[in-house]
């Protein structure tokens, strides 16, 4: 696989795991309320939040960029190496939920949390790295 190539799958990866970290807060925020409906059976149930979701631009909206994201990783998945593809994205997925979840307010978690978080970014940059230099 030729340099420009990892390049741009990289960059696609970066863009599903912006898609989906970014929004995971977003859609957790343009859910609440969902608990609050009751109904009398599992079928009214399930309907009732179901519209609830889908009437709520809130949660609609961030969903259609997370669902995009899913788009772009199938994309890039039929021309990326697969040891690159999960690594970066399932890594930088959680990076980007956590700095999301810190911009609207949410608690985040720990100096660790954050210690962890540069472990990870410095773990895929030596498989990118690795990769890159390997061919």
């Amino acid at each position: 696989m030729e340099e420009n190539s990892i390049t741009n799958n990289i960059f696609g990866f970066l863009l599903v795991a912006i898609c989906w970290g970014f929004t995971n807060p977003f859609i957790k925020q343009g859910s609440k309320g969902l608990e609050n409906i009751k109904r009398s059976n599992w079928i009214n149930q399930t309907l009732a939040e179901i519209w609830f979701l889908i009437t709520r631009w809130q949660y609609i909206v961030p969903l259609l960029l997370n669902l995009s994201g899913s788009i772009v990783y199938y994309y890039t998945l039929g021309q990326a190496d697969l040891s690159l593809a999960v690594p970066i994205t399932n890594s930088l997925t959680f990076i980007f939920t956590t700095l999301a979840a810190n911009l609207v307010g949410e608690e985040v978690g720990y100096k660790e949390s954050w210690i962890g978080m540069a472990i990870v970014v410095i773990g895929v940059g030596l498989c990118v790295n690795s990769k890159v230099n390997s061919n």
